[in-house]
């Protein structure tokens, strides 16, 4: 029951597409990450992911449209969706899905793939 700033806690990230989790409930992780470029293609075939965004222009692509999305927007990819997120500047996003999800679903392990359960 603990109060969780966002600034302080996005102040403390020196890395992109490096998830950290800031709070846990039901099941489901919430994670801060800063992200710029672009992320590998990629699903999670049985978990749903919610990307809200904090600060900067996020974009959610998939094979067949592009979501573009602005400080206060969010959007959910359903299972099973193939996709892949990217920023031309650096952004912040909170991440909510299952905890032990790893960040890279079914892509091959790589620089892009953040150890689970890191917290701050």
């Amino acid at each position: 029951m603990e109060k969780v700033d966002l600034a302080e806690r996005f102040s403390r990230i020196d890395e992109h597409w490096r998830p950290k989790i800031i709070a846990s409930l039901n099941g489901q992780d919430v994670k801060a990450v800063k992200v710029k470029g672009t992320f590998p293609w990629h699903r999670h075939e049985t978990v749903s992911e919610l990307f809200l965004v904090v600060r900067g222009v996020f974009r959610v692509e998939y094979r067949d449209r592009v979501v573009d999305l602005h400080a206060g927007q969010l959007t959910v990819v359903p299972p099973g969706v193939e996709h892949r997120t990217s920023a031309d500047e650096e952004a912040e996003v909170l991440i909510f899905e299952p905890a032990g999800v790893v960040n890279t679903g079914d892509a091959p392990t790589s620089e892009f793939t953040a150890p689970t359960g890191v917290t701050l």
